[in-house]
Protein backbone atom coordinates (compact mmCIF):
# COMPACT_ATOMS: atom_id res chain seq x y z
CA UNK A 1 0.00 0.00 0.00
CA UNK A 2 1.09 3.36 -0.98
CA UNK A 3 2.11 6.38 1.79
CA UNK A 4 -0.46 8.86 0.30
CA UNK A 5 0.82 12.26 0.25
CA UNK A 6 -2.15 13.94 -1.06
CA UNK A 7 -4.00 13.34 2.34
CA UNK A 8 -1.22 14.56 3.97
CA UNK A 9 -0.59 17.70 2.29
CA UNK A 10 -2.38 18.69 -1.01
CA UNK A 11 0.17 21.10 -1.61
CA UNK A 12 2.69 18.88 -1.92
CA UNK A 13 3.25 18.08 -5.66
CA UNK A 14 6.58 17.21 -6.80
CA UNK A 15 8.00 14.00 -4.61
CA UNK A 16 10.42 11.49 -5.30
CA UNK A 17 9.06 7.67 -4.38
CA UNK A 18 10.16 4.23 -5.78
CA UNK A 19 8.76 1.54 -8.37
CA UNK A 20 6.84 -1.06 -6.58
CA UNK A 21 5.54 -2.69 -9.31
CA UNK A 22 4.65 -3.05 -13.54
CA UNK A 23 1.92 -4.16 -14.87
CA UNK A 24 2.01 -2.85 -18.79
CA UNK A 25 1.64 0.76 -18.49
CA UNK A 26 0.66 0.77 -15.64
CA UNK A 27 2.97 1.94 -12.32
CA UNK A 28 2.77 1.54 -8.53
CA UNK A 29 4.96 3.39 -5.91
CA UNK A 30 5.63 3.65 -2.29
CA UNK A 31 4.67 6.78 -2.06
CA UNK A 32 2.05 9.01 -4.08
CA UNK A 33 0.99 12.89 -4.68
CA UNK A 34 -1.45 11.85 -7.67
CA UNK A 35 -5.08 11.51 -6.34
CA UNK A 36 -7.30 9.24 -8.09
CA UNK A 37 -10.23 11.11 -7.76
CA UNK A 38 -13.07 11.07 -4.87
CA UNK A 39 -15.58 12.80 -3.73
CA UNK A 40 -16.91 14.36 -7.11
CA UNK A 41 -13.70 15.02 -7.99
CA UNK A 42 -11.75 13.99 -11.23
CA UNK A 43 -7.95 12.40 -10.78
CA UNK A 44 -4.66 14.33 -11.13
CA UNK A 45 -2.35 14.19 -13.84
CA UNK A 46 0.98 14.91 -14.55
CA UNK A 47 4.51 13.60 -15.38
CA UNK A 48 6.60 10.99 -14.00
CA UNK A 49 10.24 10.31 -15.42
CA UNK A 50 9.73 13.07 -17.96
CA UNK A 51 6.62 10.92 -19.06
CA UNK A 52 2.98 11.46 -19.18
CA UNK A 53 0.52 10.28 -16.43
CA UNK A 54 -2.40 9.68 -18.32
CA UNK A 55 -4.78 8.29 -15.62
CA UNK A 56 -4.55 7.71 -11.92
CA UNK A 57 -6.89 5.49 -10.00
CA UNK A 58 -7.17 3.42 -6.95
CA UNK A 59 -7.80 -0.25 -6.77
CA UNK A 60 -8.23 -1.97 -3.29
CA UNK A 61 -4.85 -0.51 -1.45
CA UNK A 62 -3.64 0.30 -4.38
CA UNK A 63 -2.93 3.28 -6.72
CA UNK A 64 -2.31 2.99 -10.31
CA UNK A 65 -0.57 5.21 -12.49
CA UNK A 66 -0.81 5.04 -16.21
CA UNK A 67 2.35 5.95 -17.67
CA UNK A 68 2.49 5.02 -21.89
CA UNK A 69 5.94 4.59 -23.13
CA UNK A 70 7.61 4.03 -19.92
CA UNK A 71 10.82 1.81 -19.36
CA UNK A 72 10.34 1.69 -15.32
CA UNK A 73 11.12 -1.04 -13.57
CA UNK A 74 10.40 -2.02 -10.27
CA UNK A 75 13.15 -0.55 -7.69
CA UNK A 76 13.42 2.27 -9.64
CA UNK A 77 13.81 5.57 -7.52
CA UNK A 78 12.21 8.07 -9.70
CA UNK A 79 10.71 11.81 -9.85
CA UNK A 80 7.41 12.96 -10.21
CA UNK A 81 5.30 16.00 -10.54
CA UNK A 82 1.60 16.57 -10.57
CA UNK A 83 0.08 19.42 -12.50
CA UNK A 84 -0.24 21.96 -9.86
CA UNK A 85 -2.53 24.37 -11.96
CA UNK A 86 -4.94 21.74 -12.22
CA UNK A 87 -4.81 20.15 -8.71
CA UNK A 88 -5.39 23.48 -7.20
CA UNK A 89 -8.04 24.35 -9.62
CA UNK A 90 -9.90 20.94 -8.40
CA UNK A 91 -9.12 21.71 -4.88
CA UNK A 92 -10.21 25.25 -4.81
CA UNK A 93 -13.39 24.01 -6.94
CA UNK A 94 -14.50 21.05 -4.49
CA UNK A 95 -14.24 23.41 -1.62
CA UNK A 96 -16.35 25.87 -3.47
CA UNK A 97 -18.73 23.17 -4.32
CA UNK A 98 -19.09 22.16 -0.18
CA UNK A 99 -20.00 26.04 0.50
CA UNK A 100 -22.58 26.22 -2.31
CA UNK A 101 -24.50 23.42 -1.27
CA UNK A 102 -24.25 24.42 2.49
CA UNK A 103 -25.51 27.42 1.58
CA UNK A 104 -28.42 26.07 -0.88
CA UNK A 105 -29.12 23.78 1.98
CA UNK A 106 -29.35 26.46 4.42
CA UNK A 107 -32.09 27.73 1.95
CA UNK A 108 -34.16 24.51 1.17
CA UNK A 109 -32.90 22.14 4.21
CA UNK A 110 -35.57 19.62 2.19
CA UNK A 111 -33.23 19.44 -0.32
CA UNK A 112 -30.70 16.45 -1.22
CA UNK A 113 -27.56 15.78 -2.84
CA UNK A 114 -27.59 13.67 -6.04
CA UNK A 115 -24.25 14.18 -7.48
CA UNK A 116 -21.11 16.19 -7.85
CA UNK A 117 -18.50 16.78 -10.60
CA UNK A 118 -15.19 18.86 -10.37
CA UNK A 119 -13.12 18.41 -13.45
CA UNK A 120 -10.99 21.59 -14.87
CA UNK A 121 -13.53 22.11 -17.69
CA UNK A 122 -16.67 21.58 -15.50
CA UNK A 123 -18.10 21.89 -12.03
CA UNK A 124 -21.37 21.44 -10.78
CA UNK A 125 -23.32 20.02 -8.17
CA UNK A 126 -26.79 18.02 -9.00
CA UNK A 127 -29.88 18.42 -6.32
CA UNK A 128 -33.01 16.44 -6.16
CA UNK A 129 -35.43 19.23 -7.03
CA UNK A 130 -35.40 22.77 -9.16
CA UNK A 131 -34.47 25.94 -7.25
CA UNK A 132 -34.98 29.17 -8.83
CA UNK A 133 -32.47 32.00 -9.43
CA UNK A 134 -33.30 34.55 -5.97
CA UNK A 135 -32.52 31.52 -3.88
CA UNK A 136 -29.46 30.65 -5.73
CA UNK A 137 -28.47 34.64 -5.13
CA UNK A 138 -28.46 34.05 -1.46
CA UNK A 139 -26.78 31.19 -1.36
CA UNK A 140 -23.64 32.83 -3.59
CA UNK A 141 -24.38 35.63 -1.67
CA UNK A 142 -23.13 33.59 1.35
CA UNK A 143 -20.43 31.23 -0.11
CA UNK A 144 -18.46 34.86 -1.05
CA UNK A 145 -18.97 36.29 1.95
CA UNK A 146 -17.20 32.85 3.69
CA UNK A 147 -14.79 33.26 0.75
CA UNK A 148 -13.87 36.72 1.76
CA UNK A 149 -14.15 36.07 5.53
CA UNK A 150 -11.14 33.91 4.80
CA UNK A 151 -12.33 30.53 6.78
CA UNK A 152 -9.70 27.63 7.63
CA UNK A 153 -10.47 24.64 6.18
CA UNK A 154 -10.06 21.30 8.27
CA UNK A 155 -9.80 17.49 8.03
CA UNK A 156 -10.46 15.30 11.14
CA UNK A 157 -11.60 11.62 11.40
CA UNK A 158 -15.18 10.58 13.26
CA UNK A 159 -16.32 7.27 13.90
CA UNK A 160 -19.90 7.00 11.79
CA UNK A 161 -22.05 7.56 15.36
CA UNK A 162 -20.18 10.71 15.73
CA UNK A 163 -21.34 12.17 12.53
CA UNK A 164 -25.52 12.19 13.31
CA UNK A 165 -24.21 13.94 16.83
CA UNK A 166 -22.33 16.57 15.28
CA UNK A 167 -24.87 17.58 12.88
CA UNK A 168 -22.37 16.66 9.69
CA UNK A 169 -23.68 16.15 6.17
CA UNK A 170 -22.82 12.59 4.69
CA UNK A 171 -24.27 9.91 2.62
CA UNK A 172 -23.71 7.29 5.26
CA UNK A 173 -25.13 4.11 2.50
CA UNK A 174 -22.37 5.51 0.66
CA UNK A 175 -19.51 4.97 2.88
CA UNK A 176 -18.09 1.62 3.96
CA UNK A 177 -15.55 2.19 6.78
CA UNK A 178 -15.86 2.85 10.16
CA UNK A 179 -14.02 6.04 10.42
CA UNK A 180 -14.97 8.83 7.94
CA UNK A 181 -13.01 11.73 7.24
CA UNK A 182 -14.81 15.14 7.55
CA UNK A 183 -14.26 18.63 5.92
CA UNK A 184 -15.41 21.17 8.28
CA UNK A 185 -15.00 25.38 7.06
CA UNK A 186 -14.77 27.42 9.43
CA UNK A 187 -18.52 27.41 11.51
CA UNK A 188 -20.48 26.99 8.30
CA UNK A 189 -20.07 23.66 6.50
CA UNK A 190 -19.34 20.34 7.74
CA UNK A 191 -19.47 17.41 5.30
CA UNK A 192 -18.09 14.02 4.79
CA UNK A 193 -15.14 13.73 2.19
CA UNK A 194 -12.59 12.01 0.80
CA UNK A 195 -11.62 14.80 -1.43
CA UNK A 196 -8.74 17.27 -1.30
CA UNK A 197 -9.56 20.73 -0.59
CA UNK A 198 -7.71 24.23 0.29
CA UNK A 199 -6.01 25.43 3.37
CA UNK A 200 -8.10 28.88 3.28
CA UNK A 201 -11.52 29.65 1.25
CA UNK A 202 -9.99 33.00 0.32
CA UNK A 203 -8.27 30.78 -2.44
CA UNK A 204 -11.14 30.41 -3.91
CA UNK A 205 -11.65 34.17 -4.39
CA UNK A 206 -15.09 34.10 -6.01
CA UNK A 207 -18.08 31.54 -7.06
CA UNK A 208 -20.10 32.37 -9.26
CA UNK A 209 -23.35 30.11 -10.87
CA UNK A 210 -23.60 30.40 -14.54
CA UNK A 211 -25.74 27.89 -15.27
CA UNK A 212 -29.16 25.53 -14.36
CA UNK A 213 -30.23 22.50 -16.39
CA UNK A 214 -32.17 19.52 -16.39
CA UNK A 215 -30.54 16.27 -14.78
CA UNK A 216 -32.81 14.40 -15.64
CA UNK A 217 -35.07 12.32 -13.16
CA UNK A 218 -31.86 13.14 -11.01
CA UNK A 219 -33.39 16.93 -10.66
CA UNK A 220 -31.09 19.75 -11.59
CA UNK A 221 -27.37 20.23 -12.18
CA UNK A 222 -26.20 23.59 -10.81
CA UNK A 223 -23.13 24.87 -12.60
CA UNK A 224 -20.24 27.07 -11.04
CA UNK A 225 -16.83 29.23 -11.79
CA UNK A 226 -14.57 30.21 -9.62
CA UNK A 227 -11.54 32.03 -9.04
CA UNK A 228 -10.42 34.24 -12.46
CA UNK A 229 -13.10 32.27 -14.45
CA UNK A 230 -16.06 32.97 -12.43
CA UNK A 231 -14.84 37.06 -12.78
CA UNK A 232 -14.66 36.84 -16.23
CA UNK A 233 -17.83 34.83 -16.59
CA UNK A 234 -19.49 37.92 -14.70
CA UNK A 235 -18.20 40.57 -16.66
CA UNK A 236 -19.13 39.02 -19.81
CA UNK A 237 -22.50 38.08 -18.76
CA UNK A 238 -23.00 41.35 -17.15
CA UNK A 239 -22.42 42.77 -20.79
CA UNK A 240 -24.69 40.63 -22.18
CA UNK A 241 -27.18 42.02 -19.92
CA UNK A 242 -26.92 45.48 -20.74
CA UNK A 243 -26.68 44.90 -24.55
CA UNK A 244 -30.00 43.30 -23.91
CA UNK A 245 -31.27 45.68 -22.22
CA UNK A 246 -30.13 47.94 -25.11
CA UNK A 247 -31.66 46.25 -27.51
CA UNK A 248 -34.83 45.62 -25.65
CA UNK A 249 -35.19 49.30 -24.65
CA UNK A 250 -35.24 49.05 -21.73
CA UNK A 251 -33.03 49.32 -17.90
CA UNK A 252 -31.04 46.35 -16.97
CA UNK A 253 -33.10 46.29 -13.71
CA UNK A 254 -36.40 45.95 -15.22
CA UNK A 255 -34.83 43.29 -17.98
CA UNK A 256 -36.75 40.54 -16.07
CA UNK A 257 -40.09 42.23 -16.44
CA UNK A 258 -39.61 43.08 -19.80
CA UNK A 259 -38.11 39.21 -20.50
CA UNK A 260 -41.78 38.25 -19.05
CA UNK A 261 -43.28 40.41 -21.50
CA UNK A 262 -42.01 39.62 -24.57
CA UNK A 263 -42.93 36.23 -23.70
CA UNK A 264 -46.44 36.31 -22.74
CA UNK A 265 -46.61 38.17 -25.74
CA UNK A 266 -45.28 35.34 -27.73
CA UNK A 267 -47.28 32.79 -26.10
CA UNK A 268 -50.61 35.03 -27.42
CA UNK A 269 -48.84 35.61 -30.80
CA UNK A 270 -48.34 31.54 -31.64
CA UNK A 271 -51.78 30.69 -30.01
CA UNK A 272 -53.29 32.95 -32.69
CA UNK A 273 -50.92 31.90 -35.45
CA UNK A 274 -51.83 28.46 -34.29
CA UNK A 275 -55.43 28.94 -34.55
CA UNK A 276 -55.14 30.85 -38.05
CA UNK A 277 -52.81 27.99 -39.35
CA UNK A 278 -55.51 24.94 -38.31
CA UNK A 279 -57.92 27.72 -40.04
CA UNK A 280 -56.41 27.60 -43.48
CA UNK A 281 -55.32 23.82 -43.27
CA UNK A 282 -59.05 23.14 -42.55
CA UNK A 283 -60.29 25.14 -45.66
CA UNK A 284 -57.75 23.36 -47.80
CA UNK A 285 -59.62 22.12 -50.91
CA UNK A 286 -58.69 18.88 -52.40
CA UNK A 287 -57.94 17.55 -56.11
CA UNK A 288 -60.10 14.21 -56.60
CA UNK A 289 -57.95 11.83 -58.44
CA UNK A 290 -59.22 8.73 -59.28
CA UNK A 291 -62.44 9.34 -56.46
CA UNK A 292 -59.53 9.69 -54.25
CA UNK A 293 -59.11 13.25 -52.45
CA UNK A 294 -55.77 14.35 -52.64
CA UNK A 295 -54.95 17.72 -50.23
CA UNK A 296 -51.46 19.39 -50.90
CA UNK A 297 -49.81 22.83 -49.90
CA UNK A 298 -46.90 24.59 -48.90
CA UNK A 299 -46.80 27.09 -46.09
CA UNK A 300 -44.49 29.34 -44.34
CA UNK A 301 -44.49 28.12 -40.65
CA UNK A 302 -42.96 25.99 -37.94
CA UNK A 303 -45.63 24.59 -36.23
CA UNK A 304 -45.07 21.64 -37.44
CA UNK A 305 -47.66 20.05 -34.83
CA UNK A 306 -51.09 21.82 -37.00
CA UNK A 307 -49.12 20.68 -40.00
CA UNK A 308 -49.52 16.14 -38.74
CA UNK A 309 -52.72 17.14 -37.15
CA UNK A 310 -54.12 17.75 -40.47
CA UNK A 311 -52.54 14.89 -41.93
CA UNK A 312 -53.91 12.50 -39.53
CA UNK A 313 -57.35 14.10 -40.37
CA UNK A 314 -57.04 13.36 -43.71
CA UNK A 315 -56.26 9.74 -44.04
CA UNK A 316 -58.89 8.69 -41.34
CA UNK A 317 -61.09 9.94 -43.96
CA UNK A 318 -59.61 7.79 -46.82
CA UNK A 319 -57.77 11.04 -48.38
CA UNK A 320 -54.37 11.96 -49.28
CA UNK A 321 -52.78 15.03 -47.63
CA UNK A 322 -49.15 15.98 -48.68
CA UNK A 323 -48.28 19.43 -46.63
CA UNK A 324 -45.01 21.19 -46.80
CA UNK A 325 -43.97 23.37 -43.98
CA UNK A 326 -41.28 25.83 -44.73
CA UNK A 327 -39.02 27.87 -42.16
CA UNK A 328 -35.29 27.55 -41.52
CA UNK A 329 -35.54 24.38 -43.27
CA UNK A 330 -38.56 21.61 -44.97
CA UNK A 331 -40.58 19.90 -43.18
CA UNK A 332 -42.89 17.50 -45.16
CA UNK A 333 -45.53 15.20 -44.31
CA UNK A 334 -47.59 12.83 -46.59
CA UNK A 335 -50.59 10.66 -45.08
CA UNK A 336 -52.73 8.39 -46.95
CA UNK A 337 -55.81 6.31 -46.04
CA UNK A 338 -55.82 4.91 -49.20
CA UNK A 339 -54.49 1.23 -50.21
CA UNK A 340 -52.38 2.44 -53.59
CA UNK A 341 -50.36 5.01 -51.86
CA UNK A 342 -47.59 3.96 -49.62
CA UNK A 343 -46.32 6.98 -47.98
CA UNK A 344 -43.46 5.94 -46.54
CA UNK A 345 -41.92 4.95 -50.01
CA UNK A 346 -42.99 7.55 -51.90
CA UNK A 347 -41.71 10.43 -49.57
CA UNK A 348 -38.04 8.06 -49.00
CA UNK A 349 -38.17 8.12 -52.92
CA UNK A 350 -38.46 12.04 -53.41
CA UNK A 351 -36.39 12.97 -50.47
CA UNK A 352 -33.57 10.97 -51.86
CA UNK A 353 -33.70 13.03 -55.20
CA UNK A 354 -33.49 16.56 -52.96
CA UNK A 355 -30.30 14.80 -50.21
CA UNK A 356 -33.57 14.77 -47.67
CA UNK A 357 -33.97 12.48 -44.95
CA UNK A 358 -37.81 10.34 -44.32
CA UNK A 359 -39.26 7.88 -42.88
CA UNK A 360 -42.32 6.23 -41.43
CA UNK A 361 -45.38 3.95 -41.99
CA UNK A 362 -47.35 3.00 -45.28
CA UNK A 363 -49.93 5.83 -43.91
CA UNK A 364 -47.96 8.61 -42.46
CA UNK A 365 -44.46 9.22 -42.97
CA UNK A 366 -42.60 12.79 -42.07
CA UNK A 367 -39.28 13.74 -43.26
CA UNK A 368 -36.94 17.31 -44.00
CA UNK A 369 -34.02 18.82 -45.64
CA UNK A 370 -31.81 21.75 -45.12
CA UNK A 371 -32.25 23.93 -48.70
CA UNK A 372 -35.42 25.53 -48.33
CA UNK A 373 -35.14 26.70 -52.32
CA UNK A 374 -36.47 23.29 -53.28
CA UNK A 375 -39.51 23.42 -51.01
CA UNK A 376 -41.93 23.78 -54.14
CA UNK A 377 -40.00 21.01 -56.29
CA UNK A 378 -40.32 18.40 -53.27
CA UNK A 379 -44.27 19.32 -53.33
CA UNK A 380 -44.48 18.61 -56.91
CA UNK A 381 -42.75 15.38 -57.16
CA UNK A 382 -45.08 14.40 -53.83
CA UNK A 383 -48.17 14.77 -55.70
CA UNK A 384 -46.98 13.53 -59.25
CA UNK A 385 -46.04 10.40 -57.17
CA UNK A 386 -49.05 10.61 -55.72
CA UNK A 387 -50.93 10.51 -58.64
CA UNK A 388 -48.87 7.83 -60.58
CA UNK A 389 -49.60 5.54 -57.73
CA UNK A 390 -53.49 6.64 -57.56
CA UNK A 391 -53.61 6.21 -61.28
CA UNK A 392 -52.48 2.04 -61.76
Amino acid sequence: MSIRIFEQDPYVFEFEASVTSVNGDIITLDATAFYPGGGGQVNDLGRMCGLDVKNVEEKGNDILHTVPGHHMKVGDKIWCSVDWERRYDLMKGHTAEHLLFGALSREMPEMNIVKIFISPESKYVIIDRDVDWDTIKKAQEFVNKAIADNLGVAKSTMDRDELEEENIRAKLERIDSEYVTVVEIGDVDAAACSGIHVRETSEIEMLLVDRKVSAGKDGYAIHFRIGKDAMDRATELSNVCLQTADALGTKSDDLIKAAHNIRSEKEALTSQLKKAMAHILNTLQPSLVNGVAVYSGMFETSNRQSITDRAEQVKNTGGVCILVAVSDSVSVVISSGAERVDSSKILKDVMTQFRGRGGGKVDFAQGGMPDVSQAQSVLDHLLLNVEKALKQ
